[in-house]
């Protein structure tokens, strides 16, 4: 392991398996789709807002770059092999090339980024917001010139982004939140075990 990365808290957690690798990556994939089904469509867009970013930017913060990434991965081949696991049960490869196929794609950069500087310990503090804007900046990176391809360039902010900003903000927060606390309660728990 190189001397600037450090264990992410999914990797802290449980031993570092391929076997549990694999059950990180199953389980954040499936968190994922759960948190997709939490859904509020928009009248003005099609695109609804849901709690999919919240999950891959945690999978990104507890998986680490890789791991983040393959999970937002399998979440993608989950959907496109048809298993109903886009937001509102929807799945097939008509949603990957739909309105919606640049912000999923978008995810698995986003995780990617957010895993690789929790890896390096920016999950630790408060200053972790700065790789969770930068995620986020990675999904609308893809899903903005997407969703211009359907619904033309002056009404792709409109419609893919401004709407989505305060709750961005709350799924960022979210995480910024959870991840130092998390870290703060596994040292707790470590301390009090062997004293």
């Amino acid at each position: 392991m190189q001397a600037n990365v450090r264990l992410t808290l999914g990797r802290a957690v449980l031993p570092q398996t391929a076997v549990h690798d694999a059950i990180r990556v199953l389980l954040g994939a499936t968190l994922i789709a759960a948190c997709a089904q939490v859904r509020i469509p928009l009248p003005f867009t099609p695109v609804p807002l849901t709690g999919q970013t919240f999950a891959v930017l945690l999978m990104g913060a507890l998986l680490g770059w890789r791991l983040g990434a393959i999970s937002c991965g399998v979440y993608l081949l989950s959907g496109i092999a048809g298993l109903p696991v886009f937001s509102g049960g929807a799945a097939g490869w008509a949603v990957m090339t739909g309105v919606r196929g640049g912000y999923l794609i978008g995810f698995v950069v986003a995780a990617a980024v957010v895993g690789w500087f929790a890896e390096r310990g920016w999950d630790r503090g408060k200053a972790f917001i700065i790789p969770l804007l930068l995620g986020e900046v990675a999904i609308y990176a893809f899903g903005l010139p997407w969703l211009a391809f359907f619904v033309g360039i002056d009404q792709a902010v409109p419609m893919g982004l401004a709407p989505f900003i305060p709750g961005d903000l709350l799924k960022m927060s979210a995480v910024a939140l959870l991840m130092p606390s998390s870290w703060t309660a596994l040292r707790y728990l470590r301390s009090s075990a062997f004293s």
